[in-house]
């Protein structure tokens, strides 16, 4: 039944309309238990996935990486053997190491991540930063919190993820919870989600974001919510009963 829904909401992601992630863009995953969790194998299109196209991956062996990384082969060789089903012919994402990362340290049930085209284009730009740091209407901070995680770019793999753990880790000791939303420079976005609907609203709130951030950019300047307007609606009773409802 879990599996079927992270199939469903990567499906949903990899929908050419949405110019979210094509070809073998983007990867999603899933806590399947204390132990372990599924992530999209390697090579596979979100668009049209199945349960096939995604592998179970023990959490403890990735997490180890973090204290003592390897490189090339060696790595390789790790996330191979962090497979939950060692027969299996699939070879986890890349990715797999922030995956198991945000899985352990926050309190996510489902992590997307996806390479939307009205969102690269600002992470692209010199705007970047600003757009990470600021909200612009009310929806955006309730489904994408206060402010986003930012990240230059730095190498896909075990790099990010060692400077995002960090990242996300002063976020929680300043804002007292968990980010939503996390930005990486030219590279894409990563929705931290209760559920695979609430993975797939907060990406849906962000692009959004995006779309207006940029539209506002180009008939002036945008005008952000200041701080204590973002404070009061992110924990108004009604805007808390609300979110809940879309998870």
């Amino acid at each position: 039944m879990l599996l079927e829904a992270l199939v469903t909401l990567s499906r949903a992601i990899g929908e050419p309309a949405r110019n979210l992630a094509i070809i073998g863009e983007g990867n999603t995953s899933m806590r399947r238990d204390p132990e372990s969790f599924w992530v999209k194998a390697s090579g596979q299109h979100l668009g049209t996935i199945d349960a096939e196209g995604f592998v179970a991956i023990r959490f403890e062996p990735i997490l180890a990486l973090f204290e003592h990384p390897l490189e090339g082969e060696a790595l390789q060789q790790a996330f191979m053997d962090a497979r939950v089903d060692s027969d299996s012919p699939r070879r986890p994402s890349v990715e797999v190491t922030f995956h198991a990362m945000l899985l352990h340290e926050t309190d996510a049930h489902c992590i997307a991540h996806c390479h939307p085209i009205a969102v690269n284009q600002i992470l692209c730009s010199t705007r970047a930063e600003q757009f990470a740091a600021g909200r612009i209407f009310p929806d955006e901070v309730v489904l994408c919190g206060p402010c986003s995680v930012f990240l230059p770019y730095l190498d896909p793999g075990l790099p990010l993820a060692r400077a995002m753990r960090d990242a996300v880790r002063r976020y929680q000791d300043e804002q007292g919870e968990s980010p939503k939303v996390i930005l990486l420079a030219n590279h894409g976005l990563i929705a931290v989600g209760q559920t695979t609907a609430d993975a797939l609203n907060i990406t849906a709130m962000a692009v959004k974001a995006g779309e207006i951030f940029a539209g506002a950019c180009a008939v002036g300047e945008p005008v952000f919510m200041s701080a204590e307007d973002i404070a009061h609606i992110y924990r108004r009773p009604d805007e808390i009963f609300r979110r809940r409802q879309f998870t």
